[in-house]
């Protein structure tokens, strides 16, 4: 093994740039040039971390080594999949079609991914919002009405009283109060990266983001099946390699589950059917029909679109249920302060 072959590099591209990569790489092979042309085609106008990419592949490729060897190099631009897909492919010498596999599966996933931030946008809006008023209202207004009750000498009701301490704690502790939310993101930042399964698995088994999740699951678990199965891998190393895809535990055992029914010399279907209650009836009978006419890739492929398509009702059904528990809850701040507000003013003009 040469010097540096397993050396692995931090660098990073975006999304575009990975598929244009991958697009161009498939487009230049199809047509018939080689490989080695084509990189260095590819180097001459590239720059920043494509460029690094570029330059690692073509000393690589020059020295003997496959084009898998230098994707395993940049893990976090190219994941175990598609090591191992473009690996299969080479070996199968089909690496143009692999890599227009890819370069749709890549598209799908920003598509798939886009569906997800484009429904959690709003949300997160609105409450952003929510918080940058609710700290104005503490910081400007609420000072200036403690200022006249406070000269009034009335007894405050208690929210009233609750409201004014923590008006008085975020304007004449400023230094305390940013220290201490310093303090507690830094903490759950290290908790996140300490015991980050752990927090997963609670936010993941929430009611409303528990099925979204289930579905987004199975979505990257079939979609890599599917690429995993056409670039010719054996059935159990597709499994153990989507392992690394899913988000959840639950379906990383259900996998690993599969896996061991697999080398005991069953099916997929029989192996899924252990863990029936977590993998819908629908994938199941799917699977099995393509195992019957042997096109199970196939059937990945149809199972990944399917549950596509569920992710997307289920992220539109958890948006229109969130929107509205937000409105209350910021009804209910919003109108506990304003009792506040006008509760005292309502007692002085009943005194009077």
């Amino acid at each position: 093994m040469a010097k540096g072959e397993n050396k692995t590099f931090n660098t990073t591209l975006t999304t575009g740039e990975k598929i244009g990569l991958v697009s161009n790489l498939s487009t230049m092979l199809s047509a018939g040039i080689p490989i080695l042309e084509v990189v260095s085609s590819l180097l001459e106008d590239s720059k920043g971390g494509m460029k690094k990419v570029l330059e690692v592949t073509l000393g690589d490729l020059s020295s003997g080594n496959r084009l898998y060897t230098s994707f395993a190099k940049f893990p976090k631009i190219f994941d175990k999949v598609t090591v191992n897909i473009v690996k299969a492919s080479e070996e199968a010498g089909t690496l143009e079609v692999a890599l227009k596999d890819l370069r749709e599966s890549i598209q799908r996933d920003v598509e798939f991914n886009d569906k997800i931030k484009s429904a959690l946008i709003y949300p997160i809006f609105i409450f952003g919002v929510f918080i940058a008023v609710l700290v104005f209202m503490l910081v400007t207004v609420i000072p200036k009405i403690a200022g006249v009750f406070g000269n009034l000498r009335i007894e405050l009701p208690l929210p009233t009283k609750i409201m004014v301490f923590v008006s008085d704690i975020l304007t004449k502790h400023t230094f305390y109060v940013l220290f201490g939310l310093t303090a507690i993101i830094f903490l759950f930042i290290f908790l996140f990266k300490t015991k980050r399964s752990l927090i997963l698995d609670i936010v993941f088994s929430l009611p409303l983001i528990s099925k979204v999740v289930r579905y987004i699951d199975l979505t990257r678990f079939s979609r890599s099946m599917h690429l995993l199965l056409t670039s010719g891998l054996p059935i159990i190393e597709c499994l153990e390699l989507t392992e690394d895809v899913v988000i959840k535990r639950q379906m990383s055992k259900v996998i690993d589950e599969c896996k061991k029914t697999v080398t005991s010399g069953k099916t997929l279907s029989e192996g899924l059917k252990v863990s029936k209650g977590y993998i819908p009836p629908i994938m199941i009978k799917l699977i099995e029909a393509g195992e019957k006419t042997g096109t199970l890739d196939k059937s990945m492929l149809d199972i990944s679109i399917y549950f596509d398509y569920q992710v997307t009702g289920a992220l539109k059904t958890v948006t229109a249920l969130i929107e509205p528990i937000m409105l209350v809850m910021i009804g209910l701040v919003v109108g506990g302060m304003m009792i506040s507000i006008i509760g005292p003013m309502y007692n002085l003009i009943g005194k009077v």
